[in-house]
């Protein structure tokens, strides 16, 4: 199969989405396929063109940036151009790109998958607000010319502002999650930049340090921890400067973050042994969003598969891998109080929320993931 994805953003840019699509990317490509993105050069040093381990990446010039959305006016001319050599176009919202995209490739008879990767929340500005709502329009013209909705979960897709009365259309393939396997070098390795103490305890948290992840409400809930656990400290692991359109929120959070001391620790963008040996570090991980914005937290999955709890926020598609797997505790959205507890909770009864890795894996892991749309590729190919 040759299959066109289309997205703004891919790596080296990390987030959840960019991550998603790469590991689903590579193997696909390692299934025999051919896989071409066509995204954004939102850093004018990376390349125009390259091909990544298989997969072909055309990178668009971005005229300017509205928020954290790149404006690439020849982007549309780029999808034209390669959709007609490719049997698929999957098109990764949201982006505004995906309506007249999606319409294209009906035009063409190509079939349109689009996995929605979440409804887009931005923070409160004129501009902001403006950016909300022509994401909505296209998102829900896109909806409407796919022939499949693929949704991380039916829980999230349920609750959708986009999807709510699209059910019809909608499919659940969950995210391909890698966790690789670490040694006990790489973790003394990573100790030694962090200097542990002996029995200390560790929280973790990753993600970009953005408006959505609700880093603010750990923050606040930290000293009702360490009250309980004087050592406890907080490992933040991932972009935590000049994060695009996140340059307010940082400037808020500073002040409270400087009052944690050596309580907060920002460790950075981590590479794939690293990050393994984080999760291996912590006694709990959190994700404390707070926002539709966040559809599902795929560093859920990899600290279980790394044997470390999470604490995670109930709301659509984000509870659920606490809730399918029973490896943590769901609390409020902006609650710090119960956040607070539910940490303390986890810390002091480590053992009650242990499963296995195996089952985590036979449902999260890559290899079920990628075989889920090659099956849903094909089908949709059989029938045109």
């Amino acid at each position: 199969m040759n299959i066109l994805n289309c997205l703004y953003y891919y790596r080296p840019h990390y987030s959840g989405l960019t991550v998603y699509t790469e590991r689903l990317a590579k193997n696909l490509v390692a299934r025999g396929h051919h896989v071409t993105i066509v995204t954004s050069r939102y850093d004018d040093e990376l390349p125009t063109f390259e091909i990544d381990e298989g997969v072909e990446i055309h990178r668009i010039p971005v005229a300017f940036f509205a928020s954290k959305g790149p404006v690439m006016p020849t982007y549309g001319l780029k999808i034209a151009q390669l959709a007609g050599r490719h049997d698929l176009i999957h098109l990764h919202v949201p982006q505004l790109a995906a309506a007249p995209a999606a319409f294209f490739g009906r035009m063409l008879g190509k079939p349109v998958v689009l996995t929605y990767h979440c409804d887009l929340n931005l923070p409160s500005g004129w501009l902001n607000s403006l950016i909300n709502m022509a994401s909505e329009w296209a998102s829900r013209l896109a909806v409407h010319a796919a022939r499949v909705v693929v949704s991380n979960t039916e829980d999230y897709a349920r609750f959708s502002r986009i999807l709510g009365g699209k059910m019809e259309k909608v499919i659940e393939i969950p995210p391909p999650i890698e966790v690789l396997p670490v040694s006990d070098d790489a973790i003394e390795r990573l100790n030694a930049t962090i200097q542990l103490q002996p029995g200390q305890k560790v929280i973790g948290m990753a993600a970009r340090l953005a408006t959505e992840k609700g880093a603010e409400f750990l923050a606040q809930a930290l000293p009702s921890v360490i009250e309980h656990f004087p050592g406890a400290r907080v490992l933040y692991v991932g972009q935590y400067q000049d994060v695009i359109g996140e340059e307010a929120y940082a400037a808020r959070l500073a002040p409270l973050l400087k009052e944690l001391g050596a309580h907060w620790q920002f460790l950075g963008v981590l590479d794939d042994a690293s990050i393994t040996a984080f999760y291996n570090l912590c006694d709990v991980t959190v994700l404390p969003s707070i926002n539709s914005t966040e559809s599902f937290g795929m560093v859920q999955i990899e600290s279980m598969m790394s044997g470390t709890p999470v604490v995670a926020t109930d709301m659509p598609g984000v509870r659920c891998p606490v809730n399918d797997t029973g490896m943590g505790i769901i609390v409020p959205p902006g609650d710090a109080k119960r956040l607070a507890g539910a940490l303390k909770d986890v810390l002091e009864n480590p053992d009650r929320y242990q499963r296995s890795r195996d089952d985590i894996a036979a449902i999260y892991g890559t290899d079920a993931v990628t075989t889920a749309y090659e099956s849903l590729f094909s089908s949709l190919l059989k029938e045109t």
